[in-house]
């Protein structure tokens, strides 16, 4: 049985030379892949939901394992159709989302990691969304780094763009590297496997599952067409000449100066020297001049483009036509947007987007700042963050969390205001969530001030502390829980975070991929194949909770030893026979229970 480390490699080796793929099916019986597969599932909050079936990894064990590679040996593997629920959406409609089973999920994840292996070094490197070491903030990055002089902003959106993937452009554009028919024949019965909802079965004709594991890597397979035809076609199109003329009303007064220098006349130079801060130093119509920039996150798109208006209109009528003719899919025509850069603003992934000018910010002699992009965050951003912790336009308590000790409320909401914070940290106003802080700091001295049935001034005055930052000393609210045991105490905070640009901002989407299922503490355990509490070898299987807080349902006079045990070791997982695992959900003893 190879690694699935060495595995991977291999399939990256050739996706980086451009090599076509046989026989990846056989893979598909390597242990060690499904092994990596469960290692990034377990934790995932979906992994205890159930499908049309009541399986999930509760219960996960090799011998689920074995079962699969046989059914994929002798091809009698079947998908299940995915349960199918509808989630909100911010403009009020609702998206479907698709709950598979949890053998369907495991097998999703191996065929991801093989496709992502193979596939990630041929992506473009305009694209970013659902990349390992990519995401929202390497998308935005580039386009702070690149994109100054940009003129217009052409935002596209794909309208249902994972509904509405046509399967059989789908399956060629796989096909066209990868040349094994049993693979894609398992592929093509996964995309058309169905989904349940209100029992009743229906078939999918179009799209990949919303909540799969493979969908995202599938999605960017499969607009990855777009990029090449973008690389290929649009940008040496619409790219010409190496820099901008320059502007002859702007040499004019560089001569003036010259001039005035030379007699000595300081009135004219320094009236001169102001009328050319006024001008540009190149000629922004130079028609001789064009720059055609591009940035993908999943389905949502941008370009920038330096040149007229109606070339960018001409430029947004080519992707759509593309789209429509090879991709079989149609751009939005509410969210698809022509936006002039100095003027407007464009909406890319939360952040507005604006090119910037200003002719009296100087920087080393210059204006730096004239057509540098700039990221703003958007008004309605902020209240739409701070309406959760509002009632009737004022901060209120929370009171679902009235029964949560001092400790948990604190860092819940530190945990929501943090993430929101790091998200914006790359705007150049990110200053301006001052105001959700102070929302979530009075919202949160409510709930205490209700919970302990005293006021917010108490409660201020009770836990405010001042902790040292980067940027100076800062003022937040402090919990700290003593433990006896020797342990560092637990401190929990909320504030102390500076509301200062941050540059270099990371934010990727996910971890990069796991190779080796050497690291995985839980597989270890699996693999050593004795159950935790009795001893056994036989049967072996794992037991998973939710929520650690599960361990501590009330009711229980006297602790269970599997209880007792995950808490000791604050693991959601527990290895055990399969008697000891029936025993456990059934509120029985276990046979031979551990001191």
């Amino acid at each position: 049985m190879q690694s699935a480390e060495m595995v991977l490699g291999v399939l990256r080796e050739r996706g980086r030379r451009g090599l076509p793929l046989e026989r990846v099916y056989r893979q598909l019986f390597n242990p060690a892949l499904y092994l990596v597969a469960y290692g990034r599932l377990y934790s995932n909050k979906g992994a205890m939901t159930p499908g049309v079936t009541g399986e999930t990894v509760d219960g996960m064990s090799l011998a689920t394992i074995d079962r699969i590679i046989d059914a994929m040996r002798h091809e009698r593997y079947r998908w299940k159709p995915v349960k199918r629920v509808h989630i909100p959406k911010k403009n009020g409609k609702k998206r479907p989302l698709g709950l598979p089973t949890w053998s369907d999920k495991l097998v999703a994840e191996v065929v991801r990691l093989l496709l992502e292996a193979y596939y990630e070094p041929t992506f473009s490197d305009h694209s970013h969304g659902f990349r390992p070491g990519r995401g929202c903030h390497t998308a935005l990055g580039e386009v702070v780094d690149v994109w100054k002089g940009t003129h217009w902003f052409i935002e596209g959106d794909i309208a249902r763009c994972f509904e509405e993937l046509d399967h059989q452009v789908m399956l060629d554009t796989v096909g066209e590297r990868i040349h094994d028919n049993r693979f894609l024949g398992l592929l093509k019965a996964m995309l058309r496997a169905g989904y349940l909802e209100d029992w009743k079965w229906g078939a999918t004709l179009s799209g990949t599952v919303q909540g799969g594991p493979a969908s995202p890597i599938l999605s960017n397979i499969y607009l990855d067409r777009l990029d090449s035809f973008v690389v290929t076609h649009l940008l040496p199109d619409y790219n010409r000449g190496e820099r901008r003329a320059s502007n002859p009303a702007y040499q004019k007064i560089e001569y003036a100066i010259a001039r005035a220098r030379r007699h000595g006349d300081r009135p004219a130079l320094r009236r001169l020297r102001q009328q050319r801060r006024q001008l540009p130093s190149q000629d922004p119509h130079d028609p001789s001049y064009r720059r055609l920039r591009y940035v993908r996150y999943a389905d949502d798109i941008l370009f920038g483009f330096s040149g007229p208006k109606a070339e960018a209109q001409e430029i947004t009528e080519r992707v759509r036509q593309f789209l429509r003719d090879d991709l079989r899919l149609e751009l939005s025509a509410e969210k698809t947007l022509i936006t002039h850069a100095q003027t407007g603003r464009a909406r890319f992934l939360g952040y507005d987007i604006v090119a910037q000018h200003s002719d009296t910010k100087i920087t080393r002699g210059r204006r730096a700042v004239n057509g540098a992009i700039g990221l703003r965050v958007p008004p309605e951003v902020i209240r739409n963050k701070c309406a959760p912790y509002c009632k009737r336009g004022k901060p209120a308590s929370r009171p679902q969390m009235l029964h949560d000790n001092d400790y948990t409320i604190v860092s819940k909401f530190q945990a929501e205001y943090r993430g929101i914070v790091q998200y914006y940290l790359l705007a150049g106003d990110v200053y301006r969530l001052q105001k959700l802080r102070w929302v979530m700091e009075t919202a949160m001295l409510k709930t205490l001030a209700g919970k302990h049935r005293s006021t917010v001034n108490a409660m201020a005055h009770k836990y405010k502390a001042t902790v040292k930052t980067d940027h100076g000393p800062r003022t937040c609210f402090e919990v700290t829980i003593q433990r006896d045991d020797g342990r560092k105490p637990l401190v929990a905070r909320f504030g102390g975070i500076p509301l200062h640009r941050k540059p270099t901002a990371a934010l990727e989407d996910r971890a990069p991929i796991l190779a080796t299922a050497r690291g995985n503490e839980l597989i270890h355990r699996l693999l050593a194949g004795a159950g935790e509490l009795c001893g056994a070898t036989e049967q072996v299987e794992v037991h998973h909770i939710r929520h650690l807080a599960d361990l501590n349902k009330p009711g229980r006079r006297e602790k269970p030893a599997w209880v007792r045990l995950m808490a000791k070791r604050r693991r959601k997982t527990l290895v055990a026979c399969r008697p000891c695992h029936e025993a456990i959900h059934a509120g029985r003893p276990t046979t031979q229970p551990t001191a």
